[in-house]
């Protein structure tokens, strides 16, 4: 289990993320892209990652130097919020489901 905290002190939407009192990662909304949201995920225990939003399209992608780490897809018609998640063998499920939980505040917020 994580738990999600803003850090309110910091240039643009920066969020961190705990299990338990540990901090795990770090994640922060890079200001100034056109048609997408770009997010740099700094992970204390492992290779950093860099998610891409497509505003347009609902699609998420997360990468490791390059390499895809998880696909989200948000379902376009539905009464809730809905995705599909794709994520990679050996990579952290919470860890990548929290981010996508972040990337759909900072980009839809309401």
């Amino acid at each position: 289990m994580l738990f999600i905290r803003q850090k309110l002190l910091s240039w643009g939407p920066t969020y961190e993320l705990y299990r338990g009192d540990e901090h795990v990662a770090t994640i922060k909304k890079e200001m100034f892209t056109l048609f997408q949201c770009t997010f740099d995920i700094h992970i204390d225990e492992q290779g950093d990652l860099e998610a891409q939003v497509n505003l347009s399209d609902h699609e998420y992608s997360v990468t490791r130097d390059g390499k895809p780490v998880a696909q989200i897809s948000k379902q376009w018609f539905s009464w809730s919020d809905t995705y599909g998640v794709d994520i990679a063998a050996g990579e952290d499920p919470v860890l990548i489901l929290a981010s996508t939980v972040v990337t759909d505040m900072c980009c839809h917020e309401c």
